[in-house]
């Protein structure tokens, strides 16, 4: 069945950003470490990307110093926050590694291959980077999942609503 040519939605060159816009997927902080630096920062694009085998993207800007220091790392850890957490996403949204060590000003534990563990994430997993990919102002880290530490119900985590009023710390 063809659609008549006056269909009432019409087509908009602004679809995209009003679609995506509308969505309020969660926010993650990504965190890496690699010869004794650390880096980290709040990152909204991010998905599970296969079941079998597990792999899961992460997309970093590449003027972000997280980036930079993940270039040249074999892990990332993946952590949610609970909602009421929403200062240390301001923390790792906000501000830059370039300016402050954004560490230092929250309390975080070592976690597997060295990798900062955030002490309030309400869930957390570490993987191994096996790809990135080049994809405009972002480069997707591809990470097999490795380990990690989940609750049996998840509550309330930072998605993207709650920090949308957000200044980042790095333009993309």
């Amino acid at each position: 069945m063809q659609v008549p040519d006056e269909n009432p939605r019409q087509a908009d060159s602004g679809a995209f950003d009003k679609i995506v816009g509308l969505l309020d997927y969660p926010m993650f902080v990504v965190t890496t470490c690699v010869g004794g630096q650390q880096a980290g920062c709040l990152v909204g694009f991010a998905s599970q990307i296969s079941i079998t085998p597990q792999r899961f993207l992460v997309g970093l800007s590449k003027n972000n110093r997280t980036y930079r220091t993940a270039l040249d790392s074999e892990y990332l850890a993946v952590q949610l926050l609970p909602r009421r957490r929403g200062d240390i996403a301001t923390l790792f949204g906000e501000s830059t590694g370039d300016d402050i060590d954004k560490f230092a000003h929250c309390t975080w534990l070592r976690g597997p291959h060295e990798l900062p563990i955030l002490e309030y994430a309400a869930a957390w997993f570490s993987g191994r980077i096996i790809d990135k990919i080049d994809m405009g102002d972002h480069v997707a880290f591809i990470l097999e999942p490795e380990t990690g530490s989940a609750p049996e119900e998840l509550d309330d985590v930072i998605t993207y609503s709650d920090v949308r009023g957000l200044e980042p710390g790095h333009r993309a």
